[in-house]
């Protein structure tokens, strides 16, 4: 009996600004990044990642800014980390428009947003992509956000989640329970677009959110958008093994990919899920070309136009330390913070100094750095896939658009020579294609609960309380 190899997942791993993890690569003559602010940028883009068959652009997000080295935003301000920064909601339309099967994961903070309203904002990209969107869910970290929010400081680490497990309840009441299935008829002779029988307020009273009323947009092709989450701290754990489908995980090696991802899979099926009801993606820079002595002068040019104090300044923000206090081989005291716990913890295991993060922060931010040919680059990808237990990859990007052109074209082939990577895209909904079952949750996930079964109200008759 032949076994099938695992086929590896991929997201373009962007964001809606210049600077975004490998900093200072802004200024390379051959960058495009300042263009994002076009439309032609993005679309462009767009069909460059289908035609690698890229799964999905995972598209993240703040709502801060980075200033706590040198408390200033001055360094983030010259070299563009993540400022400015554009809306990626609003980049999906054009994307899905020129495209027919990539993903689209989009980082909002559940902390700024009315559920209310963000179920009808993602419903809307829902049926606009025909079934391709995805919601990465992120509380926020950053104390500039919250006082931005109009908040003094950010809400407590491990409350966050609390709020954002009241949030999705909102979400899943919305998205799943509203309106049934056949709710909609379009029936033009009978003048009757949707049954009033069949489509329901919520009434929710939660801790943190209160919510009654109807889901403005009828059912979509995905109902739930596929769920991302990348917290992997002890709260975040609980929260990914609750609600995520698919997990975004920082590992400096393989054999900490590994620790990690059965970890986060033990969690999931002691949340009454199948272990691997997750895909688990680790973020990774590739630098490639057609021999390794070519990618390695890639790698050298690279690092020439790379700005190691804007990664530092970046990393900062993440730990909520201000390294500039720091000599570069004084001892940093790495403690509790109220910022990114999983970026703390992996600095702390280190012992990094402030010489081993500039290092570290050159090019590939906190993600492993593969630089070589086709097969060289191949082999490891695959090797991290197997010995790691992982699923896929979220690439981030160098130099635009030539790192994702590069690994397209040189190493793509060499992953489906291998048989480890797509020659065509599936059909159906982000979802099916990700994990071959439906378009929608399944039944074992939690917001599938929220579900109405049919006939639940008569015409006529009161509406029926929302399950809580």
């Amino acid at each position: 009996m032949v076994t099938k190899k695992k086929q590896i997942l991929l997201n373009a791993f962007n964001m809606n600004c210049v600077g975004h993890i490998n900093h200072g690569l802004w200024a390379h003559p051959r960058d495009h990044s300042d263009h994002y602010k076009t439309l032609n940028y993005w679309t462009s883009l767009a069909t460059t990642l289908e035609r690698g068959l890229f799964d999905g652009i995972f598209l993240a997000d703040i709502l801060g800014v980075y200033d706590v080295y040198q408390s200033s935003v001055d360094l983030t301000l010259r070299e563009s980390i993540q400022l400015p920064v554009n809306d990626p909601l609003l980049l999906v339309s054009a994307m899905a428009a020129v495209t027919q099967h990539l993903g689209f994961g989009v980082t909002v903070n559940a902390s700024a947003d009315a559920p209310y309203i963000f179920a009808r904002r993602i419903s809307t990209l829902d049926h606009l992509t025909n079934g391709r969107i995805g919601w990465n869910i992120v509380t926020g970290y950053l104390d500039s956000a919250a006082r931005g929010l109009g908040l003094d400081a950010q809400v407590e680490h491990d409350s966050r989640y609390d709020r954002a497990d009241d949030y999705l309840t909102v979400l899943y009441k919305l998205w799943e329970g509203s309106w049934e299935d056949d709710a909609v008829l379009a029936d033009k002779q009978k003048r009757v677009y949707a049954d009033p029988t069949k489509v329901h307020p919520i009434d929710h009273q939660g801790q943190f959110y209160r919510s009654q009323g109807y889901h403005l947009a009828e059912p979509s092709v995905q109902r739930t958008p596929v769920l991302y989450q990348a917290g992997t701290s002890g709260r975040g754990r609980q929260f990914a093994a609750r609600h995520a489908e698919c997990i975004f995980i920082t590992a400096t090696d393989k054999n900490a990919a590994r620790a990690t991802a059965r970890t986060l899979r033990e969690a999931v099926a002691a949340a009454g899920r199948k272990p691997d009801d997750v895909k688990i993606f680790l973020g990774m820079t590739v630098i490639t070309d057609h021999s390794a002595a070519a990618a390695q002068e890639k790698h050298a040019e690279y690092l020439r136009y790379a700005n190691p104090e804007a990664g530092l300044a970046h990393f900062s923000a993440s730990t909520g330390i201000d390294f500039s206090r720091y000599d570069l081989d004084e001892t940093i005291a790495y403690g509790a913070s109220n910022a990114s716990q999983s970026a703390t913890q992996i600095a702390q295991q280190r012992g990094w100094t402030k010489r081993q993060l500039l290092q570290e922060l050159a090019i590939g931010g906190r993600y492993p750095v593969v630089v070589g040919d086709a097969a060289t680059v191949a082999d490891e990808l695959s090797a991290w896939i197997d010995e790691g237990e992982i699923d896929g990859f979220n690439l981030t990007r160098t130099v635009v658009p030539e790192s994702f052109e590069d690994f397209i074209d040189i190493v793509v082939p060499a992953l489906q020579d291998r048989g480890i990577y797509k020659t065509a895209y599936a059909e159906g909904a982000l979802r099916r294609k990700l994990f071959s079952e439906g378009d929608r949750l399944p039944d074992r996930h939690i917001g599938a609960s929220y579900r109405r079964p049919r006939g639940t109200r008569q015409e006529g008759s009161a509406p029926k309380p929302d399950p809580s």
